[in-house]
């Protein structure tokens, strides 16, 4: 498998979101996931999820799925949300999600494909478990900015920004140009119907000298205008899944270790903790705490005799 970037046990709601004054980056973030993101719907994914920093965005959706890698993020998570019986959470990895085939109408997916070696595995994953002409909302980090554009006439930064390849600036960080990301969508059969770009003006020196919602509203105008280019750090993509209309699955996961949708509870230490066994290949999945992990799997019961 791919290397993953894990941020198991990091305070990244306080260290990155609240230490940090990022309240420029959750606001145009905000708008242009209300500009893309279907008002309404059966079931929605976010991949990445964290501490469930956009989760009232979610509104319209019958049952929300907040999936991360880490454990740890999601138990912030629950305590940032509250109870919220719409809410599963999921532990698991992008690459090899425990979900049957076509079950989402709306995935989302914001500030993770940076941190993401095989790209083209994930949107593979990703197209896989959208229902037919679902809808994906994607963020991805851009290369070709105009920071990183001047930085590079100076001489100040070794790769090229008109370079089309991705760039891996520090470890499982990577920038991608945006022609380069398109073509993965097409490849992967996300359709891209609607671009815009984000952030026109992080910048520090910008961010201390003007008041955030001057760079709020000027960043909410200049979003559209990435249907015609894109030179800006962070760019969200809009995505159509072009398949064969099949009707949605009567299950919500499979089992990630033989792709069965076979999974039974068959162990119960507590009243609300279980765990779920693949009648194929005996894996053991566990839910405990009102979190199901699909990342590591655990011993399953003998029930051979």
């Amino acid at each position: 498998m791919p290397r993953v970037c894990d941020y198991e046990g990091s305070n990244y709601r306080t260290e990155f979101w609240e230490t940090h004054q990022r309240a420029y980056e959750d606001a145009v973030e905000r708008i242009a996931m209300e500009k893309m993101l279907p008002v309404q719907g059966k079931r929605l994914i976010e991949i990445g999820a964290g501490f469930g920093r956009l989760v009232d965005l979610y509104s319209g959706y019958e049952q929300i799925i907040l999936m991360d890698y880490a454990r740890t993020q999601l138990e912030e998570a629950q305590k940032y949300l509250g109870r919220d019986d719409r809410i599963t959470y999921v532990v698991a990895d992008v690459y090899n999600m425990p979900f049957a085939d076509n079950l989402f109408d709306t995935l989302v997916m914001v500030r993770v494909m940076h941190h993401l070696v095989d790209v083209p595995a994930a949107l593979a994953e990703i197209q896989r478990i959208i229902q037919p002409q679902g809808s994906a909302v994607i963020e991805h980090a851009s290369k070709f900015n105009l920071k990183a554009i001047f930085r590079w006439f100076l001489g100040l930064q070794q790769w090229s920004p008109f370079d089309p390849e991705p760039v891996e600036f520090v470890e499982l960080n990577f920038n991608f140009h945006p022609t380069w990301m398109r073509r993965q969508f097409e490849a992967a059969g996300l359709h891209v119907t609607k671009i815009r770009t984000l952030s026109h003006y992080r910048i520090n020196t910008v961010k201390r000298l003007l008041p955030t919602s001057m760079l709020v509203t000027l960043d909410s105008w200049a979003q559209p205008t990435g249907k015609l280019w894109q030179l800006t750090p962070s760019i969200f993509l809009q995505a159509q899944a072009e398949k064969t209309a099949s009707p949605r699955p009567a299950g919500l996961f499979r089992c990630p270790s033989c792709k069965s949708a076979a999974l039974a509870i068959t162990d119960q230490p507590a009243r609300a903790d279980f765990i779920l066994t693949c009648q194929v290949c005996r894996s053991g999945w566990q839910y405990k705490n009102g979190i199901y992990d699909f990342k590591s799997p655990v011993k399953a019961p003998d029930i051979s005799g």
